[in-house]
């Protein structure tokens, strides 16, 4: 027994440094990432979200995460898949530019997918593509010709039983479409929020209905606030994100005290498939919200 715990203690010292080493295998064996574009969470506090609110109840949240500067969506989403804020993943851009190409740094999926795990990725908007890396997606999912929350959960429903991704973004345009639209906080985004809910809530029943309710974890999150009818700046209005993670291993009524960006995403859910973070990343897991 002594010889076998000079084995163990030798082995540790060797893994030290090692990232790969320090990882203890998959904390979950399915991770969800679900982002509200233009989630602020002032607005999402004021609106008709049951679902949402169940699971903030049932897991560990923090209302007070930040997101990357400027605080626009490709950037802001290019952080939460990559783990490294503008500066790394130089992603510059907020529209879908077909010359531009796809993201020139790795992704979460493309460093998932060579492990043998099936990665998925359903959007709302079309600029979505350029995180699309070459060989990094089982399958990506624009649904035509609407690409709204109902839309993309419907197409998550129905394609989760035969894909049963290990590691999927769900993308809801909805509020920040109204946000611009109507302003942040107006009536009317307050109503895209509550038909978003409604899509979360056919994504909820899709992992049940599937069996993999309870050995997933899902992350809600944003990729940044507003104010008026627009965001992209430092204020708080425009970079306070909520982030959400509930399922298995998730401390239930966590209220989370360390500091969470958006670049934490990416670290927390290559932590919990049990892959390596590179050393590279920005980010880093949110271990606070697990057991």
């Amino acid at each position: 027994m002594k010889r076998f715990r000079l084995f163990l203690a030798a082995l540790a010292v060797a893994c030290l440094g090692d990232v790969v080493c320090a990882q203890t295998g998959p904390r979950a064996s399915h991770v969800f990432i679900v982002s509200f574009d233009g989630g602020k969470p002032s607005v999402i506090a004021e609106s008709d979200m049951p679902v949402l609110k169940s699971l903030v109840a049932g897991g560990a949240h923090t209302w007070e995460a930040r997101t990357v500067v400027p605080s626009i969506t490709l950037l802001s989403h290019a952080s939460m898949i990559s783990g490294v804020g503008p500066a790394k993943h130089r992603i510059t851009w907020n529209e879908w530019m077909p010359a531009r190409g796809p993201i020139p740094v790795p992704t979460i999926f493309s460093l998932a997918r060579p492990h043998g795990f099936t990665t998925a990725m359903f959007a709302g908007k079309a600029k979505f593509k350029h995180l699309n890396l070459a060989g990094s997606l089982d399958e990506f999912v624009l649904p035509l010709p609407k690409s709204d929350a109902a839309a993309v959960a419907t197409a998550f429903a129905a394609r989760l039983p035969l894909l049963n991704p290990d590691l999927c973004l769900i993308h809801f345009a909805d509020p920040d479409t109204a946000g611009h639209q109507h302003g942040w906080g107006s009536p009317e985004q307050k109503r895209a929020f509550a038909a978003s809910d409604a899509a979360l809530g056919v994504i909820m029943d899709a992992l049940k209905a599937a069996g993999i309710a309870n050995s997933s974890v899902v992350i809600l999150t944003a990729d940044h606030g507003g104010h008026d009818k627009t965001h992209g700046s430092d204020s708080p209005e425009d970079v306070n994100i909520p982030w959400i993670a509930w399922g298995q291993g998730v401390k239930k009524g966590r209220v989370l005290t360390t500091p969470v960006s958006t670049c934490d995403t990416a670290a927390t859910a290559l932590w919990l498939l049990g892959l390596p973070i590179p050393p590279e990343f920005d980010g880093k897991p949110v271990v606070e919200a697990f057991e």
